[in-house]
Order: C-alpha cells, then structure tokens, then sequence
C-alpha cells in the first residue's frame, strides 16, 4: 500500500528517504521534526524549493501521519510506501529511489537529527563544487563528542575490535581504530575530500549519481551497503566531508542489538569481502 500525500518533485529541489522498521514513535517523531526544521531554513534561503519524503514501512510502523504535522506545515510534500514487508535497509531506499526526480536526494536513519542551517550549508558546498556527487556531514553523540564515521577501508581485526569488544579491551586497539575511523584527518573544520567509506546514517547524493548507481547493492539485508555504496561512488563521483553541515546521530553497533544483528553483520562482511577484497590484518 502506498499513501500519497501530495505529488512528488520533478527535476529540482531535495528528496528524502527514511526506511523504518518498528521505530522508536518519539524518536522518529524528533527526526522528522529536525526535518522540518532545516527544510524551513532552506525555504527561507531558496524560496520555492521542492522537498518530498519518502517513507519507506518495513513494518511494525501503524500511523506516521502525526509525525509529519511539522513536515507538511513547511510546505514538504510525503508519500509512505508499505505492504512490501521488511525488504531490507538498501532495497527499502530503493524502493524509493527508483521513484525520485530531485536534484538531490537524502538517505537519512530514522535516528538522526538535522541542525537548522544543515541543508543550506549542504546546498552551498554543492554550488560550489559541481565535481561532489555525495556528501557526508559533521556526525555527533547524545554526548556532544563527534562521531568518527567516515572509514578507511577495513580489515577483518577492525570490524571484530569495532563491533564487538568491550570498550576495556578496545583500548588496546586504539592508534589501529583512530586510523580505521580517520582521526587523524577527520575534524571540526576542515572539508576532507574523498573519504574511502561514508556512513549510511546520512548520505547526501546528487540524483544522477545515485541513479547512475542504481541505488543500493540489493543484495545487503543490513550492514555494509553504505559502505559498498561508498565504494562504488568513488568510481563515478567526488565524495566530501563537510563539517559545516551537522547532524546528531542517536545509534549504536551491531554487538548491542542482539545476536540477530550480529548474524547479519557477519553475512554483510562476508559478502563485502567477497566483492571488493578481504584484508585480515
């Protein structure tokens, strides 16, 4: 079943995928209201710009219309895509990638929070630098502290000390991790150009790149399609870290959502592996 709110965008203006699985309602509700929030500075900076959310229900997700009150005030437009069953992360954005006409086009986590100004900033540094085909922002904690989410390519080790030690023995690892999570580049105020691997939690694509890419390898359930996604990218785009562009991200790893997570995990790196090289050490 698909709900339309309004029509969707053509050829200009921002696009916005959200693929939810049993969210947290106040947490979801939050994310959508940061929405609204940068679309209205946007609005203020680009009068006129279209902006259309896709909601793509994996399940467990029975009434998102009071979560898009905030949303639909700013003058965005919505559609919810279900009845599909849980697909997986990449499949679900593709669902409704296959449908978008924008210029740009978000993948957004239903757990992150968007600063005001982060869609303005996001717009300007795609102005200026026409060569940027995905652009990945300043990730922040609950803490304040940043998030080190662009990645060098990994090792079997990193993925085992990242995902799954406890934070005691991570220290241990702890020049290996800072240079896996690009500490030594990563920071406040300077834009990074072409960071190997993007987090999935935001992802700022022009479209004609994403559709040049065909969305996401449908072959990931969950974990590691960010990361081949990134991969592939580089083959036909620039990628930039942009610290002006802010967002809160409120998630966690695979080890502290069960074994299921961590069964996934596995399955994901192996196929990662499989395709693009496996290296242990």
């Amino acid at each position: 079943m698909n709900t339309t709110i309004a029509p969707t965008c053509t050829n200009e203006g921002l696009s916005v995928s959200v693929v939810v699985y049993r969210p947290d309602a106040a947490q979801f509700a939050q994310t959508i209201e940061s929405l609204a929030t940068a679309c209205d500075t946007l609005r203020s900076a680009r009068p006129g710009v279209p902006v259309h959310l896709y909601i793509v229900d994996n399940g467990g997700f029975d009434d998102v219309a009071p979560a898009l009150d905030a949303l639909r005030v700013q003058g965005a437009t919505c559609t919810v895509i279900a009845g599909h069953g849980n697909v997986g992360y990449g499949r679900g954005h593709n669902l409704a990638i296959e449908r978008i006409a924008s210029r740009y086009h978000l993948v957004l986590n239903p757990d992150i929070d968007l600063a005001r100004d982060a869609l303005v900033e996001a717009f300007a540094f795609f102005d200026a630098h026409s060569d940027v085909g995905l652009l990945t922002p300043r990730i922040g904690d609950e803490q304040g502290e940043m998030q080190y989410l662009c990645r060098r390519y990994p090792t079997l080790l990193d993925l085992f000390v990242r995902g799954f030690l406890p934070s005691g023995a991570r220290n241990f690892f702890a020049s290996r991790l800072a240079r896996y999570e690009m500490h030594d580049a990563i920071n406040e105020r300077d834009v990074v150009w072409d960071p190997p691997i993007v987090s999935g939690c935001f992802m700022l694509f022009r479209t004609d790149v994403l559709k040049k890419l065909s969305g996401f390898d449908p072959r990931y359930f969950l974990y590691f399609e960010d990361y081949d996604l990134s991969l592939r990218t580089h083959d036909v785009a620039r990628i930039a870290y942009q610290p002006a562009v802010r967002v809160l991200h409120h998630g966690g790893g695979a080890a502290r959502k069960g074994n299921a997570h961590i069964r996934m995990f596995v399955s994901s790196a192996f196929q990662f592996f499989n395709r693009f090289g496996w290296k242990w050490l």
